[in-house]
């Protein structure tokens, strides 16, 4: 009996457990009883109460992580049976979980776990909403009823209860991603002329970064890749590099700056930022270059760049998109995309939708306050006592993905936009303010005074015609000590 010592330290399997004895010697009441929440069995013991997963147990007893799976939780776990491993053990070439280092199976089973309770009734077409338990998406998809995991690993069993989570079983291992977006492309010879251009235009190396240093630790990078098949090239007569570079400039010995033109085709399907098809939203989004845009609609399909005039857009191949890198995510397009500047389109930027902001770890999980106004973001500037960085994932009723900036106080705070496509728009925004008037200037130019009674949504901050594509700074100044909460400036285009 391995695993007998275990169930001494574990509550999923009891039913009550005695948390406050007598005190008093002789005392006559009752012991108070703290009653578990669940009958259920935790992860851990269901794992190791069940013969058919005694492979991924010896894996959570050698890394450790068995009581990690024995604490409160929540959890998703994506449990392979013995079956699968063993299948997984063949296409490696050995013949036990003991032949592989020990890091390799900590990020084996963490690969496995997603540190937030998700059931299958939540699943889409693309990513699962929560990173897993080494930082990367994992990716569902459906055949009929059958649900995929990663492109490979069917679902045999739906949403088994446990008093720490939930539990899928695979009937395949998911193995961890460790290629970047352009190591999956290359690794595929459909996409050899695409791969090409990569290589050509040194899209490559941007592409081929996974991390990189930032403060004290490391950042990874996120990207999505609108890839081109050889098969939809060879429709418009290319079948060579040569022949697409032609196709798309006359100057083939400048395809590495940014103002030519086949460079630019190529990095007009690379967006800053992983999205997978069930993140996109009808909006547009950034190139990597961040001066243009690639503009997507949603309906009755994923729209690229629909043409008002026509109705004519580029479409996404299903069942070749949603493919998970290391970095980000490839999409297969059934179009070359030809570079388009979009119309403008309603805009809603978070005033926390910043790279820098994004990397600490209380990003999405709770406050922070920081005081040196000029230095700490590249693109959020203040005065006042201190920028508090607010997160509510409860009863906030408005904030966008439950934060915003605040400040108390006397205090002055402004951002500067991602690039905005050029043309006209009227500028609003959701910030509320406590017991203070604040004015608001865009570009170094007072727009108005707004009274704090006003309804933040329906308060106009002044109409622009702006004729650039480019960056725009917005600040925020009291005009009396009070609070504020500033989620939101919304951008909404005026015809």
């Amino acid at each position: 009996m391995k695993n007998s010592g275990r169930r001494l330290l574990s509550m999923g399997s009891q039913l009550v457990v005695i948390a406050f004895a007598l005190l008093v010697s002789g005392c006559d009441e009752d012991p108070v009883l703290w009653e578990v929440a669940s009958m259920d069995q935790v992860i851990s013991e269901y794992i190791a109460s069940n013969e058919q997963f005694s492979e991924f147990e010896g894996i959570l007893e050698t890394t450790g992580l068995t009581s990690l799976l024995s604490v409160r939780g929540p959890f998703t776990m994506f449990l392979p049976t013995d079956d699968a491993m063993k299948a997984f053990y063949q296409e490696k070439g050995v013949s036990s979980y003991e032949d592989f280092p020990v890091e390799y199976l900590n990020d084996l089973a963490l690969n496995h776990l997603v540190p937030s309770k998700i059931e299958t009734g939540d699943f889409q077409l693309g990513a699962i909403r929560d990173l897993n338990a080494v930082g990367d998406y994992l990716v569902t998809e459906f055949d009929g009823s059958d649900i995929i995991v990663n492109k490979r690993s069917l679902v045999i069993k739906r949403n088994i209860s446990a008093a720490n989570g939930v539990i899928h079983l695979l009937d395949r291992v998911i193995e961890p991603v460790t290629i970047s977006v352009y190591e999956y492309l290359a690794a595929n010879p459909a996409y050899s002329l695409f791969t090409q251009g990569l290589d050509l235009t040194n899209l490559k190396d941007t592409l081929n970064l996974i991390e990189f240093p930032y403060g004290n630790k490391m950042a990874r990078t996120r990207f999505t890749v609108l890839a081109v098949a050889d098969a939809t090239f060879n429709a418009y007569g290319i079948s060579t590099v040569d022949q697409m570079i032609d196709y798309f400039t006359d100057a083939p010995d400048s395809i590495t700056y940014l103002e030519n033109e086949f460079y630019r085709y190529m990095e007009y399907h690379c967006l800053g930022g992983t999205y997978y098809l069930n993140e996109l939203e009808s909006r547009v989004y950034p190139i990597l270059s961040y001066d243009n845009n690639v503009d997507v609609r949603i309906s009755d399909d994923y729209k690229l760049n629909l043409k008002s005039e026509t109705q004519e857009y580029t479409g996404f191949v299903i069942e070749q998109s949603n493919n998970p890198a290391k970095n980000g995510t490839v999409h297969t397009i059934n179009d070359l995309l030809p570079v388009f500047q979009p119309e403008p389109t309603t805009i809603v930027h978070e005033t926390t939708d910043y790279f820098d902001m994004k990397q600490g770890d209380y990003f999405g999980k709770y406050y922070m306050r920081w005081f040196d106004g000029q230095n700490t973001f590249e693109y959020i500037k203040w005065e006042g006592d201190y920028l508090l960085y607010y997160f509510k994932d409860h009863d906030t009723g408005k904030l966008e993905n439950d934060d915003c900036l605040s400040m108390n106080g006397w205090w002055w705070v402004q951002i500067t936009t991602p690039k905005i496509m050029k043309g006209k728009y009227n500028m609003t925004a959701n910030l509320w303010a406590g017991q203070t008037n604040y004015a608001v200037y865009v570009d170094g130019v007072n727009t108005a005074l707004i009274k704090s009674t006003d309804p933040a949504e329906s308060t106009s901050w002044g109409e622009f015609d702006w004729d650039k594509t480019e960056r725009h700074v917005i600040k925020v100044v009291t005009k009396s000590p009070g609070l504020l909460f500033w989620d939101t400036v919304i951008l909404t285009p005026i015809q």
